[in-house]
């Protein structure tokens, strides 16, 4: 069960990141909710995770998932810019992370 609270704070991370590009210098006050909202459930799961998985695998997939998911969001909602090597460097991060998770298992 960790490593869905692990997964769904990864995902929260990424709305916590597009709420503050939407809040435009904190002068909106919906999208500064949405950035708490989103940034208090991020750091809720994440601390959830870690009182059974270790903090450096923990913070590495966290992050990459953030990494990850932040750019897929950018270029399929809000159509920014890639090149392929970009999206083959997103992926060696999920390979990564798929790695971390394997290899703590054992």
């Amino acid at each position: 069960m960790h490593w869905v609270y692990l997964i769904i704070a990864g995902v929260l991370e990424v709305g916590w990141i597009f709420s503050l590009k939407f809040t435009e210098g904190f002068t909106h006050l919906l999208p500064i909710l949405s950035y708490a909202m989103f940034g208090a459930g991020a750091a809720f799961f994440l601390s959830l995770s870690l009182k059974v998985l270790p903090v450096g695998i923990t913070y590495a997939i966290w992050t990459g998932i953030a990494i990850a998911g932040s750019n897929v969001v950018g270029i399929f909602l809000f159509e920014e810019p890639y090149r392929f090597l970009q999206l083959f460097y997103i992926f060696l991060i999920l390979f990564g992370v798929a790695g971390l998770q394997i290899s703590s298992m054992r």
